[in-house]
């Protein structure tokens, strides 16, 4: 009898579900909510370490061409959720749309991954890639994904970052131009509200 690997080892994960209740809220909000800290540290760089934002720029842009490439292969690849098909434990509502890649996995490892490539930045960049890492693994016990939806996620961001360090010379003073455009604005702001009794 021929077993899917992918199948196994979703049901190794996803079968702990449900059996226990700090579990699955720990998985719930790690599936959920542990992107919003990706988000949180790249607002934090771009305007608390003025040194960084070109750095911020470049992971922004991974995220966003990672969920540019999943969209493309979206149109040419579809693979039915676990609960689509149906198998598993499922824990969070969710559409029924194609699993493959996981968006939500493609945005943490894309921005964790171009944040490795900073030697500055690198310490972070692990830390994030390790949270990427377990809220993929919670988006598969709460029954969202399949574990290779994860491995296609690190693919694309992968992918992603190669294109962008390709591309970083032309990139870099494109960045410069926003980064003045924007400390000229905040230059600004900043003497009107000094100006104000």
């Amino acid at each position: 009898m021929i077993t899917d690997p992918n199948l196994t080892l979703f049901h190794i994960i996803n079968d702990m579900a449900g059996k226990n209740s700090a579990l699955d809220t720990t998985m719930i909000f790690a599936a959920n909510y542990l992107i919003y800290l990706f988000a949180v540290y790249l607002s934090y760089t771009w305007f608390a370490k003025n040194e960084y934002r070109q750095e911020a720029l470049f992971a922004g842009y991974a995220a966003l061409l990672g969920l540019g490439i999943n969209f493309i292969i979206t149109l040419f690849y579809f693979h039915p959720r676990p609960f689509m098909v149906p198998t598993g434990t499922l824990l969070i509502a969710h559409a029924a749309e194609s699993s493959f890649p996981s968006d939500h996995a493609t945005v943490m490892f894309s921005v964790s991954l171009m944040l490795l490539t900073s030697r500055d930045l690198r310490c972070s960049g692990a830390v994030f890639f390790i949270l990427a890492l377990f809220s993929g693994l919670a988006r598969v016990y709460a029954g969202l994904h399949f574990p290779m939806d994860m491995a296609g996620s690190l693919l694309v961001a992968s992918l992603s970052i190669g294109i962008l360090l390709a591309l970083k010379n032309y990139l870099v003073p494109f960045n410069r131009l926003l980064i003045a455009y924007f400390e000229n604005i905040e230059k600004k702001l900043t003497k009107g509200n000094l100006k104000t009794p």
